[in-house]
């Protein structure tokens, strides 16, 4: 019998997945909450992914005020250190990288959606939840569902029956937390099943200089 001891398995182009709970969520996203059903009730917002439901404009989140300058550099902190992970085996030090970040509001209500998409010309891409909705299921809620972007992978190895090696994720939203994946992660929102207004800020960070 064959001595597999010294064998190495190394997993090679991964796909990290960063999830983060920030401890001022709570007071952090009742300020949110009001400046944002506020300026939904104002303004008319875009269609995108999105199937009904209030997307707002692309930006910084100016509309919240200081509440969206604390999550701006929530999120810029977050990709700091994910990147730190993601990079910390092959460099010793890690510079400060400048981001380019853009964020949107997305406000879901019964039967609204996020239709599959990816988010081209960035680095990574996220989203934080401000109010799950109230939904119906409040063991799963209405969940995040993120695909295996190697389409091969997840059609030919080990993609069914009992030994199977996971093609998609699924994300409960809860008030606070933030999630970070690679911008090139197919993504989409089930339709929203639940008494209140699913409420949750995606956003953007593109590497400079980029890619």
């Amino acid at each position: 019998m064959s001595d597999f001891s010294k064998t190495r398995c190394t997993n090679i182009f991964t796909t990290p997945l960063i999830t983060h709970t920030w401890e001022d969520g709570p007071e952090l996203n009742t300020l949110l909450r009001e400046r944002i059903l506020g300026y939904e009730a104002q303004n008319s917002g875009i269609a995108k992914s999105n199937h009904g439901g209030w997307h707002s404009e692309t930006g910084q989140l100016e509309f919240c005020g200081d509440a969206g300058r604390r999550l701006v550099n929530h999120m810029k902190a977050l990709a700091d250190e994910a990147t730190r992970r993601v990079l910390a085996e092959r460099h010793e030090k890690i510079p400060s990288i400048p981001w380019t970040l853009s964020a949107w509001v997305n406000v879901n209500r019964t039967g609204d959606f996020n239709s599959v998409h990816v988010h081209p010309g960035s680095t990574w891409s996220g989203t934080y939840y401000v109010d799950a909705g109230d939904p119906a299921d409040s063991e799963k809620g209405t969940q995040l569902h993120l695909l295996d972007p190697c389409q091969g992978r997840s059609t030919t190895f080990f993609s069914g029956g009992e030994y199977s090696v996971p093609a998609s994720v699924f994300i409960r939203p809860k008030p606070g937390l933030m999630v970070l994946f690679p911008s090139y992660v197919p993504h989409l929102v089930f339709p929203h099943k639940g008494n209140g207004a699913r409420i949750s800020i995606a956003f953007n960070l593109r590497k400079e200089p980029f890619p």
